[in-house]
């Protein structure tokens, strides 16, 4: 290749004082100092974590790397010990029921396979040292493109970074800013069970091989490969490296695939060939144009000003997150930015590929531990969930594909554990708190506040049919949705048991949150979590049983599956309300072990779920806020996600201030300097469900639909009294694009993708206009209309 024409590609860096956009870039002046601080990559089932350093350690994953094969862990003796810890609980000896059920129905093992990092790409330029100058590396959440730049002893490098999904690789291109300037040892590196690690040179490229197991004995097997073509230069190999000498431009290509998804070696290699081999013929440009065009497809659909930060605004991120903990209000951008990495986050870990997409798991897509914290596992009494919260009315209703996958891996495992642990043999599944890749159904670890809880199939099912009401795609909802939904109802419809003159679920749990045991209920003063009928049981069957029937007048479904849901919902316990006005927790009025839990379950019919909402049934709705501000006044919101989720529970009670204040808390505590959420604060577990329940509480301020209307600023807040959001999406199917001018909507914009009834409220009630008529009742929706409203 003749080095002349490759020249013009050659664009150098305006490294010193880059200006980045505040509001879709996030950028550094210094490499990645753990891997919290690192630009995350990815295209749904290949991920990459970028560090930046001189010495570049690129932390790679694909998404069905993890720890082994399926387990069986059915406790064989969990059948046996139903009917007696029934009876137990029906009782009121709490203390035995907890007791025999940790004995009897806990897994065994107690928990199911965990992810797994795939390993890293080393890239050594021979940089260290003192010359390092002008550095800065960024993340660009519109296109999805990383890019390093420095100078070293005066010539620029550059390092731009893309995982395409078209293409089904990761891609970086290496570059000089001086002709055969650019020298690197590329390789592969992974810790443990390696099989295979090996190079290959030729004159203008080589090839690194990576091949390893999961584990020593039953571990999945997985392949991955990196092509390296240089242009310009010389190519050799050194042992596991391909060295690259006085080259201009280096372009490297990724892929890696595994046994989960194809039936032997040469089946999964075949297919790395393929991928690396087209991406090798059409080159980087191309690849990276494609890339980023296919991310910004979907990244660019949803615009959001919530006012400019100025100055604040051009700081390096990490700046900013230290500075905005002392002054928020000087930086708005900031949560212009969470919302859109949210939204990005998304877009990289969750998308449909060709053979078993996974979706994003506890860490998304990025783990660079074999031992993550809790496993890196679907966790599915709040964080599978939340991680979908944001995908409808984002306008990234495409990324909920691989979670319908999963439900459709989980089914048979899931109906296989109903008829072994509850004797349901009605083609119902179960899913209790936890999952992995291969779809396990068993209660996982042991502990009564969190361990028995056979809610998780109705939980997911809510995802599900919310993803109908938001696209009104019914071939959809026929074909994938409502297969899933039939069963999550059967399998109640055998388990729930009659008490107290209704259906209850039991064993059970309120997620993750205890109470202290009653005098009369065995030994006073203990601890326990497992009881019968908790509200967030009842509330998750309500969902579930309207969604059925909802799902029957869709479809024109007229059988038993819709007359037993219509026939049980009567005998579904509603919600109660306590002593100080309060949503009940648990059947009792218990005394609760900690009055601040991070979980909301209880309030789950105000958030996600509609039945507790202020325009549905206002009474439950203030109790739902009792207990919400006696949850935060106490210490609750202690996690990131679980701060998250309260940004969208004071929003549904149209409390703009106080969702608002919980954006500031959560941008002040929770992300780590690449913006990732975690636990308690930086330095703490990462959990990528905190982000996407951000993005989620933010949309959740400004549009709202879960009431059969279109309600527009539903709980603005009115320190963001200026601003506009465009390509929001309402159930229904509706796009809504909004400007607001001194804390009042201007004009709005509802564009119906679908057709149908069109209910429109503005703010708290106000009179409006749509299209230059005056608004009184609901309008029949043309597809392809708009409709613009403006207020009197």
């Amino acid at each position: 290749m003749r080095l002349p024409s490759l020249l013009p590609l050659i664009v150098e860096a305006t490294i010193a004082h880059a200006h980045f956009d505040p509001s879709h870039f996030t950028w550094y002046t210094s490499p990645a100092s753990n891997f919290s601080s690192t630009l995350p990559l990815g295209n749904g089932r290949l991920g990459a974590a970028v560090w930046g350093s001189t010495v570049e350690n690129i932390t790679l994953n694909e998404n069905s790397i993890w720890g082994g094969q399926f387990m069986d862990r059915v406790n064989p003796d969990a059948y046996s010990a139903l009917d007696p810890v029934r009876s137990m609980l029906k009782q009121g000896n709490i203390t035995a029921a907890g007791e025999v059920t940790l004995e009897k129905m806990v897994g065994s093992p107690d928990e199911p396979r965990a992810y797994h990092p795939l390993g890293s790409l080393v890239l050594d330029f021979g940089h260290e040292g003192s010359h390092i100058e002008n550095y800065t590396r960024s993340l660009d959440l519109l296109k999805g493109r990383a890019v390093v730049d420095y100078e070293h002893h005066g010539v620029k490098f550059r390092r731009e970074y893309v995982a395409s999904h078209p293409a089904g690789v990761i891609a970086a291109r290496l570059r000089a800013s001086e002709a055969g300037r650019l020298d690197v040892a590329a390789s592969l590196s992974r810790d443990r069970y390696v099989v295979e690690n090996s190079a290959t040179a030729g004159s203008n490229a080589g090839i690194l091989k990576l091949r390893a197991l999961t584990a020593e004995s039953d571990g999945i097997s997985f392949s991955a490969a990196a092509r390296i073509v240089a242009h310009g230069g010389r190519v050799s190999r050194n042992a596991s490296s391909v060295v690259v000498h006085n080259a201009t431009i280096v372009d490297i290509f990724i892929d890696a695939e595994t046994s989960y998804r194809y039936a032997d070696q040469p089946a999964w290699e075949a297919e790395i060939e393929r991928k690396l081999d087209a991406a090798v013929r059409a080159g980087f440009p191309a690849i990276e144009k494609s890339a980023t065009a296919d991310h910004e497809a979907l990244a660019g659909r949803v615009h959001l000003d919530l006012g400019s930060s100025g100055a604040a605004g051009n700081l390096p991120t990490d700046v900013r997150l230290e500075r905005y903990k002392i002054d928020p209000d000087t930086d708005p951008e900031l949560a212009t930015l969470m919302f859109q990495f949210g939204r990005y986050s998304l877009i990289a870990s969750s998308r449909d590929t060709d053979a078993s997409p996974l979706p994003p798991n506890l860490q998304g897509l990025w783990n660079e531990d074999f031992e993550p914290a809790w496993g890196g596992r679907y966790t599915v009494n709040i964080n599978l969930e939340m991680n979908y919260w944001p995908a409808g009315v984002t306008n990234l209703a495409e990324t909920l594909g691989p979670l319908i996958s999963l439900l459709e891996t989980v089914k048979p495992r899931g109906q296989d554990i109903a008829r072994r642990m509850y004797n349901c043999d009605n083609d119902g599944y179960v899913l209790h708190h936890n999952t992995d890749l291969w779809g396990d159904a068993v209660p996982v670890n042991n502990g009564t506040k969190w361990t028995m809880w056979p809610m998780g199939g109705a939980w997911l099912s809510a995802n599900l049919m919310e993803h109908y009401r938001f696209t009104q795609d019914t071939a959809l909802l026929e074909k994938r949705i409502w297969p899933l939904l039939r069963p999550a109802a059967q399998f109640y419809h055998c388990y729930l048991f009659p008490f107290n003159g209704y259906l209850s679920t039991g064993p059970s749990s309120s997620p993750e949150n205890a109470f202290v045991v009653p005098d009369d209920m065995r030994q006073s003063g203990r601890e326990e979590g497992i009881d019968i009928a908790p509200t967030m049981d009842n509330t998750l069957l309500s969902e579930l049983f309207h969604s059925i029937i909802e799902t029957g007048k869709i479809l024109g479904i007229n059988n038993t599956d819709i007359t037993k849901a219509a026939s049980t919902l009567p005998l579904i316990k509603p919600p109660q309300i306590g002593s100080y006005g309060q949503i009940l927790e648990w059947r009792d009025e218990y005394k609760e072990t900690e009055a601040g839990h991070r979980h909301m379950s209880p309030i789950f019919g105000l958030f996600p779920g509609s039945q507790m909402t202020p325009l549905v049934n206002p009474t439950l709705a203030a109790a739902a806020k009792v207990l919400l501000d006696h949850r935060i006044s106490h210490g609750s919101g202690s996690t990131g996600w679980s701060r998250a989720w309260t940004i969208s529970l004071y929003s549904r009670l149209f409390d703009g201030d106080a969702a608002w204040n919980h954006t500031h808390v959560f941008l002040q505590t929770y992300p780590s300097a690449n913006l990732w959420n975690t636990d308690s604060g930086p330095g703490s577990a990462f959990q990528i469900d905190g982000n996407f329940g951000f993005t989620a509480g933010v949309a959740e301020m400004l549009l709202q639909s879960h009431a059969g209307v279109v309600h527009l600023l539903p709980a603005l807040p009115s320190a963001v009294p200026n601003g506009k959001v465009n390509g929001l999406v309402a159930r229904g199917n509706f796009v809504v694009d909004m400007k607001w001018s001194g804390g009042r909507l201007t004009w709005a914009r509802v564009t119906a993708r679908a057709g149908g009834p069109l209910a429109i409220r503005v703010q708290d009630g106000r009179q409006f206009s749509v299209n230059g008529s005056v608004y009184r009742e609901e309008i029949l929706s043309m597809e392809g209309e708009t409709y613009e409203i403006s207020l009197h």
